[in-house]
Formats: structure tokens, sequence, C-alpha cells
């Protein structure tokens, strides 16, 4: 399929093959960052991956997430209703408590309909003092006592499949430029894409998706893409 070298070459494959891991995930070749021409990696000249994401994600056609084995990659509609369906048959919280955590912070995306993480902290009252609320005042009996990372939790959820990326905000300078990192802003795929059934059981959709991913790699050892998966 050749080098990539613009948005729309990474939005391509990533139609094509399903599925597209950002980073290097196991399988040789099988990621946007082996895929892409080297001067637009992390080029000072030109716009690379990292300013592409946005606009693909705004086509609408790919879930944007930190969806491969907690790493971020793509996710055509087409098979996003089994992916889901699958995932969320799933459980990727340790004990019921980091569960009832992952629910506050999932359920507070839901109210608001999209949240960056530092409306999260507003939100949730993530930082002590100053009259905020910690964390141990929505859920009971929580040991972590106000120091909670989002990071992780926004993580599960992703690979929960319970939120996506919706966009990344830059800050805008003088000239009406946007620079430095991108924030992610997050929400549900129900808001993004709406309600999408796979119309047949987890089980079944894990099958269809260790199917396809037979067919892309037939040489590779499961082990190897199975992470993939989830």
């Amino acid at each position: 399929m050749g080098l990539i070298r613009n948005a729309m070459d990474v939005e391509r494959q990533a139609l094509e093959f399903g599925f597209l891991p950002f980073f290097r995930c196991g399988v040789p070749g099988f990621s946007i960052e082996e895929r892409t021409a080297p001067e637009y990696w992390f080029s000072d000249e030109e716009e690379g991956p990292w300013e592409w994401k946005g606009p693909i994600i705004r086509e609408g056609h790919c879930a944007y997430g930190k969806l491969f084995n907690k790493k971020a990659g793509f996710v055509s509609l087409k098979w996003w209703p089994d992916l889901m369906n699958y995932r969320r048959s799933r459980h990727y919280a340790k004990d019921e408590d980091t569960a009832a955590l992952d629910d506050v912070v999932l359920q507070t995306i839901i109210s608001e309909g999209g949240l960056t993480v530092k409306e999260l902290r507003r939100l949730l009252g993530f930082v002590r003092g100053r009259g905020h609320r910690t964390v141990t005042d929505f859920v009971d009996n929580m040991p972590y006592g106000g120091k909670v990372s989002l990071e992780p939790i926004l993580t599960r959820l992703m690979m929960g499949t319970y939120i996506v990326i919706s966009d990344f905000e830059y800050n805008v300078d003088r000239h009406g430029r946007p620079y430095g990192w991108g924030v992610a802003r997050y929400t549900t795929p129900e808001v993004l894409y709406g309600r999408m059934d796979a119309e047949c059981t987890p089980e079944e959709s894990f099958q269809k998706l260790q199917a396809h991913f037979r067919h892309l790699f037939p040489d590779v050892n499961e082990r190897k893409w199975m992470p993939l998966v989830g």
C-alpha cells in the first residue's frame, strides 16, 4: 500500500486493514510509526501523523483512542461494532473498587457529552484542598485518598470501548496558528457515531475478529496479534 505521507494515506490504510495501531505493536510493519515516510515523523517543516489524527477523527470513518494493548490507534467503523461487542463483555478493572471509580469517570463524561482531562479533574475534584471534592466523595470506602491518576482510568475505558477521543484541541498564537501538543477530548462512541450493534454474541464477534486478523497476517504467530484484539 506504500508509505504514509498524509492524513488521507492514514485513513485509507486504516479503512483497508480495519485496524491501524499508531505505534509498533509486535506485528512487523503494522503501525503508523513504521509505515510513515521518515521525513514526516516528528518533522519541523511538515505536518505529520501527530497533526493528522484530529482531521482523520473528524472525517468520521474511524474511531481513535488507546485501543491496542493500551496504545493508540484507529479502528474503522466497519469493525467497531464487533470490537465494542467483544470488548464490553470483558473486564479491564482489576477489582470492584477500580471498576466503581472507572464508572464515576465514565458517567461524568456521559453527562457532559465530552471532556478534556483538565475539565474532568475540575469536575471530579482530583486535587486536594481549596474546598474541592476528592474521588472518595464519589465512591464509598475507596482506598485512594484522592491521589488518583486519570490516565489509567481513561485507558481502561478506551480499551473497553466505552470512550474514544473525539478531537484534539490546540493553543493558538496571536496569528491564529495552533501550536504545542494537542489536548484530547474524550466522549462516548454513541455520541460520535450513534448506536452501533454487532447483532451477534460477544463470542461471535471475537471469532470474527480472530478470523480477520488471521486473514491479515497468515504468516504471523497469533500470540503477536492477539493482544490487539483485546
